[in-house]
């Protein structure tokens, strides 16, 4: 993981499926954990998605709330 990996789940939007156009980091664990049982996809999105499935589990959302502020400002 790259620390600015952290800045990425509040700015990218899940490009397809049934929550397409949400943050990933607004993404449900039920979500998340099918991803982590079938397979993240390939790329910048799967390791996202892998990288959130990690901190959801493990219950550190949280630790994503100082930045959303940052984020916020920084989305156009």
């Amino acid at each position: 993981m790259k620390p600015e990996d952290l800045q990425l789940l509040l700015t990218r939007e899940m490009p397809f499926g049934k929550y397409k156009g949400r943050l990933i980091a607004d993404l449900p664990g039920h979500y998340l954990n099918w991803f982590a049982r079938e397979g993240f996809p390939p790329g910048e999105i799967g390791r996202l998605l892998e990288l959130m499935q990690e901190i959801d589990h493990n219950g550190l959302s949280y630790l994503l709330d100082p930045l959303r502020g940052d984020a916020r400002r920084a989305r156009p």
